[in-house]
């Protein structure tokens, strides 16, 4: 960093992405000592304008299994907040039950969910499941998957996002996955979990700060900043494997890595020329092309749903705002003009949405625009919001904030209304983001 470059946000606690990384190591150590890790916990801050009801029993054979399937699919849907669960597991129900769904329906469930779990001599188990549309009276019939003990949890989530899709028609996103980086005592963690923050693992463990982690679009890696050695290098490293390597390590700062849509491309932010600017090189090192060309910093790439175009946070007109440019060459245009401040950037994956962090009334909170309209909304009601992803189905936000005096990671939904937070009061939970959809347990 040069004197000429004063941070956008060192004031701002919790932003450890502050621009151009800017001011980074003192960022860092805002970060608070904390106990030992601790699980996740779910709860639930609001409902949506109506829910769908789904009796869910528990699943024949499940005693002695190491994963409860049916509690795992139950917190799943009521996390989404779309649905409201009604407890089936009284009826003692399987798949291989007929129901009369006309009694289902005088319980008020619109739909019901029974199945059994069967283990194999290999070690596999063999789980099958029907869903029932107590609604239209109609059986959606019986599905199965036969996986290993290490694949319950994922199968369970497999389970959800059928029920997603055959009850909403819209693609869910239970079986994906999620990172962030936590600060426990002096080290600092990059942690990947299930989308409901459960299964837990870490990806790396230092005692010099890991930022701004960034998934690969298949899901098997991630990039970062690191520190160690003093320097801050962005690199890749692959989840199944844990080896890693340097993709830019240029005189100055390499910050902010962000992945093309394809793979074959990442967008950073070097300093090597003197002026925190934006670049887009190949996942070799090689080709490396500086994309903007300002007097102020360039920072948070984030790349459209197409490949077609970057937005980023530049301060190039006084104060941090988005704009974007095309990767084929041509001016920025500047795109946030609600409010003084907005940083951190995402683009849905279905092209429609733009959220980000914006500054109303000294507060930070998350913000939605819809991108063919320009039309912002004011998503959340908490202060000190960070680093909003979104889901790979478009539908819902992850973010970091702190509530209640804890720092904890939150869900929302596009339109604000339903929340759930995954609270974590044992530690400093920063820069989550969402993965892609991976693939799960074979039918």
């Amino acid at each position: 960093m040069t004197s000429a470059e004063p941070a956008l946000d060192t004031a701002r606690r919790g932003h450890l992405k502050t621009l151009a990384l800017c001011g980074a190591m003192a960022a860092a150590g805002l970060w608070s000592a904390s106990p030992a890790w601790a699980q996740f916990r779910v709860e639930i801050a609001g409902v949506g304008a109506t829910q769908i009801p789904v009796a869910i029993g528990r699943f024949k054979g499940e005693e002695g299994v190491p994963q409860p399937i049916a509690s795992i699919v139950t917190a799943d849907l009521q996390r989404c907040g779309l649905f409201k669960t009604l407890d089936a597991s009284a009826d003692k129900l399987d798949e291989t039950s007929r129901p009369v769904l006309t009694d289902w329906r005088g319980k008020g469930a619109d739909a019901l969910l029974a199945g059994s779990i069967l283990p194999l001599a290999d070690g596999r188990f063999d789980i099958r499941y029907r869903l029932w549309d107590a609604a239209r009276n109609k059986d959606l019939g019986v599905q199965s998957l036969v996986v290993p003990a290490a694949d319950l949890r994922l199968a369970a989530h497999r389970i959800a996002d059928d029920i997603y899709e055959k009850l909403t028609g819209d693609k869910g996103a239970f079986a994906t996955r999620i990172a962030y980086v936590a600060k426990t005592g002096r080290r600092y963690v990059l942690w990947v979990a299930d989308s409901d923050g459960k299964g837990e693992r870490d990806a790396l463990t230092s005692n010099e700060p890991i930022i701004s982690p960034a998934w690969s679009p298949d899901g098997g890696k991630l990039a970062y900043v690191s520190f160690e050695g003093g320097k801050a290098k962005v690199m890749a490293q692959e989840l199944t494997t844990g080896r890693r390597r340097v993709l830019a390590s240029f005189k100055g700062t390499n910050s902010a890595p962000a992945w093309s849509p394809d793979g074959k491309q990442m967008a950073v932010t070097l300093s090597r020329d003197g002026g925190s600017q934006l670049f887009v090189m190949g996942m070799d090192g090689d080709n490396v092309r500086r994309l903007t060309q300002s007097g102020g910093i360039d920072t948070e790439a984030a790349w459209s749903a197409d490949g077609s175009t970057l937005y980023f946070v530049s301060d190039r007109g006084g104060s941090p705002q988005i704009y974007k440019t095309p990767l084929a060459g041509g001016s920025a245009q500047r795109v946030t003009f609600n409010g003084p401040y907005n940083i951190s950037p995402a683009l849905s994956p279905d092209g429609r949405w733009l959220t980000f962090i914006g500054q109303v009334n000294g507060a930070y909170k998350v913000h939605l625009m819809e991108l063919s309209t320009g039309t912002v909304r004011v998503l959340t009601d908490t202060r000190d919001d960070e680093s909003p992803s979104f889901a790979p189905n478009s539908k819902q936000i992850i973010y970091a904030t702190r509530s209640q005096g804890r720092d904890v990671l939150m869900t929302t939904s596009l339109d604000g209304r339903i929340k759930a937070s995954l609270a974590t009061p044992q530690a400093d939970v920063r820069e989550p983001v969402w993965g892609p959809d991976i693939v799960g347990p074979k039918r």
